[in-house]
């Protein structure tokens, strides 16, 4: 039945494909060499008078009324009509008779009459076996060249000559560098995903010493950024290595995506064509989406710069969807005179000076940003009156907040953890910056107090009953003395904690291990209140929303989740990735959420439908760390290729690329007012750039222009404010506090 449907395809299904070189839409386009490979749909009309001769035979009438009754059968009515259509069958017509003369109710059928094999006898032989004595010989001709049907089952059962594997790439390879330099470097993109493929196809039919040798003489030719993926490749040379491998299963089952302009696109469609190679053309159409677009096309560094995922370059249809990136309207609340300020030596100035930044404050909040989700969009927690206090707390802490610029750059604390044995897998602080915590190997949480206060569990319930909860201090007193102390230890993890995060009202604690639970405990007792299972393997990250109640985790298992705090089951399963989640971020908005992973891709969801709606490509290693910049308009990303990469979240699109870190990159912060981007890295250092400059020198006519591509300028020097070493501490951790002091963290490794 494949074979009907197969040979239907030109004359009802052409418009849909682009680039099919066949005529029969099998692959074929060998049945007549002079033949054009596209063909449209009305041309078999002028064919009528050579094709009524040929579709006289019984046996032919036998055979469609057989086909058309198993049609109906199966209540395949669509297919029926198209059938009965080709066949110039009337609609009530039970049988060929009824449509008058059998020669020229055929005649609609002829696809190219003599001239192709297209005719009605062709058709009808695919159904009936290849050798039938009543078939004309073109048929044969079509019927032998008819490829396995198994093409369409299974991804890599093609049968074709393993020898001739080589032959096709090297003669690939030929034509590209024989090319323009302006389309040699676009076409350059296929090798790497036709060498995969056909590495694979060989493999999996157990050509293994020839899988071997084209291995071993076209790998070396890939780019630099795809050696990890070449070395598991390597270790697959049966086709029971291929099939516990889940990140070869992806690679298999999703298509790899290219950009390519049109110009390049069609040179290397011709070239196919011509040469009639149907072993490369099969896997273009089988395993590879081409994102064409119209205009110049791109140089090599631009597709240097988005290139290097897993799966290609994300493509541009995905970066389109409506993101609200602005900030929510800040609730309104007066703020109180501080009475620092009241007893202050200069009592005139310092309120003055003040009080233009609160008014400033309170008119941002009074504004609603055109570019910010409704407030109802997502439900979020209302403020309880400590959040109120904290609130506050904040707004003070913002008129005290020192400006950073170029010339006016943080201070930064690094709080070392020693003996910690190579222990250390994460690292938070809370927003008021006074409590940090760190997860370790040992499975332990630990949680220091890096103020004077001392950290103190909640009374007993019995003691809890003789308080006067009436009274003033009430806070004070439910808290029990005895068990004062810097620092606390949280049992319970079965494995290493890889991910840490506080509550943003540091009543709660987050953390994520290789166990495969998300637990939650209380910074008020120190238990553990909830263990959140949904992953099957490890959590490699988890983050709790800017507004609280929310949270995210993501793992090994290739997805992120969303969770509720009062929810034991998650809120959204956010799939995708094609490898592990490494990090997860919040927007500031708590609306959308970031996710980086080992696949090098970063993608965006919308917490409200669970949508992919950005995915950015251009790292050549897993990514570790995400920053969003405290407008929401611009999100950092770091990886273990050492850069950091700028991407404006609005136009989806890599707008600046920082190079000097010499090892992973583990962590990324935004100043509170967004003028400095700390990132912190393996090679034991901390560096601050200047992130107003990176975002001010773009030009916002380039991300009009219909390719969607900017150029990125190598200006990573003029943007470095300053680099600063540790003895021998790699860097896991950066926050700003709320006055822009920097505080880093890392474990002292001697």
């Amino acid at each position: 039945m494949a074979a009907v449907q197969g040979g239907l395809v030109d004359a009802v299904e052409e418009k849909d494909i682009k680039t099919e070189p066949s005529n029969d839409g099998c692959g074929n386009n060998n049945a007549n060499d002079a033949r054009p490979l596209s063909t449209s749909p009305g041309s078999g009309a002028s064919a009528g008078s050579n094709a009524s001769a040929a579709a006289g035979p019984p046996e032919d009438q036998q055979t469609l009324l057989a086909v058309l009754q198993f049609l109906k059968k199966n209540k395949l009515t669509e297919s029926v009509d198209i059938l009965r259509r080709e066949a110039g069958l009337p609609e009530d017509s039970p049988d060929l008779k009824a449509g008058g003369d059998p020669g020229s109710g055929s005649a609609g059928a002829a696809g190219d009459g003599n001239a192709g094999g297209g005719d009605a006898s062709s058709l009808l032989s695919r159904v009936t076996t290849a050798s039938s004595a009543v078939a004309p010989a073109p048929t044969k001709a079509v019927a032998e060249d008819q490829p396995d049907v198994n093409v369409v089952l299974s991804a890599y059962s093609q049968q074709g000559d393993p020898k001739l594997y080589p032959v096709y790439y090297s003669g690939l390879k030929r034509f590209i560098e024989s090319v323009l330099d302006c389309h040699r470097a676009e076409l350059s993109q296929v090798f790497y995903p036709l060498f995969v493929h056909m590495y694979l196809e060989l493999v999996y039919n157990n050509h293994e010493s020839e899988a071997k040798a084209f291995f071993d003489k076209f790998s070396g030719d890939q780019e630099c950024y795809y050696e990890d993926d070449l070395r598991v490749l390597s270790s697959l040379s049966k086709r029971e290595h291929m099939r516990g491998n889940e990140t070869l299963l992806d690679f298999r089952t999703s298509k790899f995506v290219l950009r390519i302009s049109r110009d390049s696109y069609q040179l290397l469609k011709r070239h196919l064509q011509e040469r009639q190679n149907n072993q490369i053309w099969n896997i273009i159409q089988e395993h590879l989406y081409i994102d064409i677009f119209d205009g110049m096309p791109r140089s090599k560094s631009q597709i240097d710069a988005m290139s290097g995922s897993l799966a290609g370059e994300g493509k541009r249809e995905a970066n389109k969807a409506k993101v609200y990136y602005g900030l929510l309207k800040e609730p309104e609340i007066e703020l109180p005179l501080d009475d620092e300020d009241e007893e202050a030596e200069n009592e005139e100035g310092k309120p003055k000076k003040k009080k233009p930044k609160k008014d400033n404050m309170g008119s941002k909040s009074k504004k609603q940003d055109p570019n910010a989700p409704a407030q109802t969009r997502i439900p979020l927690p209302e403020l309880k009156d400590s959040d109120k206090l904290d609130k506050i707390m904040y707004m003070k802490e913002a008129t005290k907040r020192i400006r950073l610029g170029p010339d006016n750059l943080p201070s930064i604390c690094f709080y070392s953890f020693l003996n910690a044995y190579q222990g250390l897998t994460a690292v938070d602080f809370t927003d008021d910056s006074s409590l940090i915590a760190g997860g370790f190997a040992d499975s332990t949480v630990r949680v220091w107090s890096v103020t004077p206060k001392k950290l103190r569990k909640v009374k007993s319930a019995a003691d809890l009953n003789l308080i006067d909860k009436e009274s003033d201090d009430v806070l004070e007193r439910i808290m029990d003395e005895k068990t004062a102390s810097e620092s606390k230890i949280l049992y319970g993890h079965g494995g290493p904690v890889y991910g840490i995060s506080f509550s943003p009202d540091r009543n709660y604690l987050l953390s994520s291990s290789e166990d495969g639970t998300v637990r939650l405990w209380s910074l008020q007792t120190f238990t553990c209140l909830v263990g959140y299972k949904g992953h099957n393997y490890p959590v490699w990250d988890t983050q709790f929303s800017p507004h609280g109640y929310y949270f995210v985790s993501g793992g090994h298992d290739r997805v992120a989740r969303l969770w509720a705090t009062d929810h034991y089951q998650p809120l959204r399963i956010f799939s995708g990735h094609l490898a592990d989640v490494t990090c997860t971020r919040f927007h500031p908005n708590s609306n959308y959420l970031a996710t980086g992973s080992s696949d090098r891709t970063i993608r965006l969801w919308d917490v409200l439908n669970g949508n992919c709606v950005r995915i950015f490509t251009g790292h050549k290693g897993p990514i570790h760390a995400l920053a969003f910049s405290p407008n929401g308009k611009f999100l950092a990303s770091g990886a273990t290729d050492g850069r950091v990469l700028l991407w404006d979240i609005g136009h989806g699109l890599m707008i600046g690329e920082l190079k000097g870190h010499t090892d992973s990159i583990y962590s990324l912060r935004f100043s509170r007012d967004g003028e400095i981007l700390a990132s912190g890295s393996m090679d034991n250092t901390v560096r601050l750039w200047n992130a107003t400059k990176a975002f001010d020198d773009l030009e916002t006519d380039d991300f009009t222009a219909a390719t969607g591509h900017v150029h990125l300028q190598d200006n990573s020097q003029e943007l470095l404010l300053g680099t600063y070493l540790s003895k021998s501490t790699p860097v896991i951790h950066l926050h700003f506090t709320r006055r822009n002091l920097l505080l880093a963290a890392g474990a002292y490794n001697p």
